[in-house]
């Protein structure tokens, strides 16, 4: 008896020790959006309350006092860039999101402290920016939500969803310049040792009319790697930027006459993608003269034909590459197009 006794008092320990918690559904779930704007990436962390038919607005959350805009933990926003929040720019980080209801315009707060529990430690101290908006009806939304609303290139609109409002919230993004400095982060890496890398960024900023003095650099640095097509091609889009355009034509005829097949096809469909089908059709030709036993070049001059509406002789190059041509799927893809033209 007195043994048994013992052997009880041992396990008596573990069956009085605190047990694991277990996973069970939250009466608010986590919840997680993403939007990209550029290169710039953009989160919201936030936990989702049900209206569960209580007034919210007035009631739940009391108008003229910070909220945390969710449940639990204070919801937190984050950039990988610089966004621009009302007038103040802020740089890539993490914020708390923290708002002051009323019955007409509400302050949106982007704190600087994103580790709080709700906003029971909020301090006005840590503020980094404020807004103010004006939420609008909007569609019944049981469970509180977070939407990124009408992205473009330079912004979108944080949208915050619940009962029957939403709340928008306008951010900006300078995309140009979230770009170049993404550039020249990835032009410190890998990229450096590869001349197409760094045309490549140069092309970018001409394309986009900023950083041009850089870009230059940028070129100089790709043709020093290896002079190629594409990277003398770009050089001369910087050089005519530039306003010598005789240094630019100079070197496009350069970098042309040391084009491969493949190169200036690839430029003659850029060309027709910009709507300069002459032009096209004229370095088609080029190819043919000096690739007369592709059959590819033939099929390019024939659809750059048929979308200036020269019928007969968009029909006579589909002839031509059809002949030539053995794989057999682009043998029935260019019989397609014939019999499309009769």
């Amino acid at each position: 008896m007195r043994r048994i006794t013992l052997t009880l008092l041992g396990i008596a320990p573990a069956l009085v020790a605190q047990a694991p918690p277990l996973t069970l559904p939250q009466a608010s779930p986590q919840a997680m959006v993403r939007q990209t704007v550029g290169v710039t990436e953009l989160e919201v962390s936030y936990h989702r309350p049900a209206v569960a038919g209580r007034k919210v607005w007035g009631g739940l959350v009391p108008y003229g006092q910070v909220w945390r805009a969710g449940a639990n933990e204070n919801t937190v926003v984050a950039f990988s860039t610089p966004v621009r929040v009302g007038g103040t720019l802020l740089p890539a980080g993490r914020y708390g999101l923290h708002m002051v209801p009323t019955a007409t315009a509400w302050t949106v707060i982007f704190s600087s402290q994103s580790h709080g529990w709700g906003s029971y430690g909020y301090t006005p101290k840590e503020d980094l920016a404020r807004m103010t908006v004006t939420p609008v009806a909007a569609e019944p939304t049981e469970r509180l939500a977070f939407t990124f609303d009408d992205p473009t290139e330079m912004g979108v609109t944080l949208s915050l969803r619940w009962e029957k409002l939403r709340v928008p919230i306008p951010l900006a993004v300078d995309t140009k310049q979230a770009v170049v400095q993404s550039l020249r982060d990835q032009l410190r890496g890998l990229h450096q040792f590869f001349p197409e890398s760094w045309s490549a960024a140069a092309g970018w900023c001409v394309r986009s009319e900023v950083n041009l003095d850089e870009a230059m650099t940028w070129a100089d640095r790709s043709l020093a790697l290896k002079e190629t097509f594409a990277g003398a091609r770009v050089k001369a889009a910087l050089l005519e930027k530039k306003g010598d355009t005789q240094g630019a034509e100079a070197l496009r005829a350069k970098a042309l006459a040391k084009a491969t097949e493949l190169e200036v096809n690839q430029l003659g469909y850029a060309l027709l993608g910009q709507n300069k089908v002459d032009e096209a059709l004229a370095l088609f030709q080029r190819n043919i003269q000096d690739h007369p036993d592709s059959w590819n070049v033939y099929d390019s001059l024939a659809e750059a034909y048929a979308l200036k509406g020269d019928k007969a002789q968009a029909i006579a190059n589909y002839r031509r590459a059809l002949d030539k041509v053995k794989q057999e799927d682009q043998r029935l893809r260019i019989q397609g197009e014939l019999d499309k033209l009769k």
